[in-house]
């Protein structure tokens, strides 16, 4: 799970955040609180993840609960992988 933080990060502050470190994402930091993502960088960061991780967000997945930090994409890519 670790690979996807540092790559969900690496995303984030390549994207959202430029000249941003690491220190600025911890794994906890709500993307939505700290305003790092809009509506439509939700809509990217998912576009994201559907391209780089190989899986299929659907519509009712695409809520705060799944991707309102680094540690909640890790955690709903792992979930996702693991379906059958």
């Amino acid at each position: 799970m670790d690979d996807v933080k540092t790559q969900i990060r690496s995303y984030l502050l390549s994207n959202f955040l430029m000249g941003g470190t690491a220190d600025d994402l911890r794994d906890d930091t709500s993307f939505i609180q700290s305003h790092v993502l809009d509506s439509m960088g939700f809509v990217e960061l998912i576009a994201h993840i559907e391209e780089t991780f190989g899986i299929k967000v659907e519509e009712d997945e695409m809520v705060p609960a799944n991707f309102d930090s680094v540690t909640r994409v890790a955690e709903f890519v792992a979930r996702k992988r693991s379906a059958p």
